[in-house]
């Protein structure tokens, strides 16, 4: 499921007419959002793919923060909720490793999961896949800057594909020289707010 419908897009491509171009619009929508995906920090989702879209993660994270250790980073964000949250040093994951939701509190835009210390049981752990957190994660319409920043990729990307593999072409004597497929520098600017902690670091 992509973040942005193919009507979205054909905002951006006026040349486009009718339905004639929807399919392949759907799959290249598909295909940068995964893209983006991978930019901003998305592991594969439990589903087995990368999407922008709200997702449910298994994610692991070794140690909490070095600022505070009541402070767990989760690795992705926007994060939507908590599942359940593991700090487990032998990775069994049992019962008795749980912290639940009354013992911390969740930032959902800086993504960190932070302990009550009058009121948790159990703190985070040190160690390899120590601590276990199982979310959904992700964006929705809200997030208009994002829509745009698929929206200007795909449109890019999309007029590219005749001249794919190109640097120039001559026509009537006059040359024409492409911009290289990349991801735009308008894209990148919007898409650095959004990037996780462990792309920045």
């Amino acid at each position: 499921m992509s973040l942005v419908s193919v009507a979205n897009v054909k905002e951006y491509l006026p040349e486009i007419q009718g339905t004639a171009a929807d399919t392949d619009l759907s799959n290249l929508l598909e295909r940068v959002e995964a893209i983006i995906a991978r930019f901003l920090g998305f592991p594969v989702n439990d589903s087995g793919s990368l999407a922008l879209v709200a997702s449910t993660y298994t994610l692991y994270v070794d140690s909490p923060a070095l600022f505070d250790r009541a402070v767990l980073q989760i690795p992705i964000k926007p994060i939507i909720s908590i599942t359940s949250v593991y700090s487990d040093l032998d990775r069994e994951y049992t019962a008795d490793t749980e912290i639940h939701s009354n013992e911390y509190t969740l930032d959902k835009e800086k993504a960190q999961i932070i302990l009550k210390n009058n009121v948790a049981t159990v703190g985070f752990n040190d160690g390899y896949r120590a601590n276990r957190i199982i979310c959904s994660a992700g964006f929705d319409s809200d997030y208009t800057d994002l829509i745009h920043a698929i929206c200007v990729y795909t449109s890019h990307l999309y007029r590219a594909k005749a001249n794919q593999g190109k640097k120039s072409t001559s026509i009537r004597n006059a040359n024409t020289t492409f911009s290289a497929n990349t991801m735009p520098e308008e894209v990148k600017q919007i898409l650095y707010s959004f990037r996780s902690s462990s792309m920045v670091l």
